[in-house]
């Protein structure tokens, strides 16, 4: 069974790699697995390196780079499957969680006219933990309503994912949603994690093995004296707030402070979320030598093989790194989605504990048949 997939603010590519991977052969010898017929983003950068290594041997499948509100879904191919992970800049918690009154926020609703007019088989829908608190709840609420009664209407199985749980050298928690047409019978259920108190560190993700001096995405970023010097006074674990920094050499911010500035890495833990925005300071320090980590040291903590070329200036790399899902997460979700439609038994949650504790009674104020 090959699904036809399409893809909504595609990056580079992560939540498409990792269904590449995902492929899985049931007891008959039929395969599952996706065959990625279209895209879209806005970003030419993502576009060229999701072309590179995504569609390199699909020479018809296109990547739409425009923005999404000028597709017309009409003319987009036909499809079985459709994935999107919607702009979180307005879920974030690092931001001012506008939610639905953002720029970004109703963004989603392309992806809803999607599901409206291909009634694909299934769908993935990604974002941020922030969304769950965006609007006061009420912004997560109006999504899964949407996407319960799209099309021909879908059972919907929401999680929040603590990749690191699931193999990823990263502290990266993601709400995603997965969607089966309600029609197919099929009932999806949440993958048990697969490395719980057996995390991928740090240091095993970017030494192991060792990376080429000649690697692709490999260059190095140049810091001032200053910084440099700084760094060498903060421990692993610790960031520029560490009360050891001299004072000479500490930053004058006024407000919050982020704890990810200048923060290096603890090379016997995950690493701290990766991102994509933000200037100095934000750019993950290495455990052991005072500078920021490369963009290939970056890419392998998202858990991308040395062999994924992102293309684009630097800053747009590292850019495209920290907005990506990490294809391992992803491959475990679509191995799970593959083995449900194939009728294969999986490691599977009874429940999904995130939902404890939110004081939302989402059976009522959604009126949907929600895996809780």
């Amino acid at each position: 069974m090959i699904f036809r997939m399409g893809e909504f603010f595609n990056g580079p590519g992560g939540l498409a790699y990792g269904a590449k991977m995902a492929a899985i052969t049931d007891r008959s010898g039929e395969e599952y697995k996706v065959e990625h017929v279209w895209a879209n983003d806005i970003d030419e950068s993502a576009c060229a390196t999701y072309k590179h290594n995504i569609l390199k041997n699909h020479q018809e499948a296109i990547v739409y780079n425009q923005p999404v509100q000028e597709l017309n879904i009409h003319e987009l191919a036909d499809i079985d499957a459709f994935s999107f992970g919607f702009p979180c800049n307005d879920y974030s918690i690092v931001g001012e969680q506008r939610g639905m009154t953002g720029d970004y926020g109703p963004l989603y609703t392309y992806g809803v006219k999607v599901i409206n007019y291909h009634n694909p088989k299934f769908f993935i829908a990604e974002n941020v933990g922030g969304l769950q608190s965006a609007n006061e709840g009420k912004a997560f609420i109006n999504i899964l309503r949407d996407l319960a009664s799209a099309g021909r209407g879908y059972n919907l199985t929401p999680h929040l994912y603590k990749f690191e749980e699931y193999g990823v050298p990263q502290a990266r928690h993601r709400i995603i949603i997965v969607g089966i047409r309600k029609d197919l019978g099929l009932d999806f259920k949440i993958p048990v994690p697969t490395h719980s108190g057996n995390f991928v560190t740090a240091r095993e993700a970017i030494e192991n093995p060792p990376i080429p001096d000649d690697a692709f995405n490999h260059e190095f970023t140049k810091h001032s004296d200053k910084v440099i010097q700084m760094l060498n006074h903060i421990p692993p674990g610790e960031n520029a707030w560490y009360e050891g920094v001299p004072e000479h050499l500490r930053l004058k911010v006024k407000g919050a402070k982020l704890s990810q500035i200048y923060k290096r890495l603890h090379p016997n833990k995950p690493s701290y979320t990766v991102t994509g925005s933000g200037g100095g300071g934000t750019h993950v320090y290495h455990w052991a030598e005072p500078r920021a980590l490369t963009n290939r040291e970056r890419a392998r903590l998202q858990t991308f093989p040395d062999t994924f070329e992102f293309l684009g200036k630097k800053e747009k790399v590292r850019q495209q790194i920290g907005m990506a899902v990490p294809p391992q997460g992803s491959k475990v979700i679509f191995e799970a989605i593959f083995k449900t439609f194939a009728g294969m038994e999986y490691d599977a949650l009874e429940q999904s504990d995130w939902w404890k504790g939110l004081g939302i009674d989402f059976e009522t104020e959604t009126q949907l048949s929600l895996k809780v």
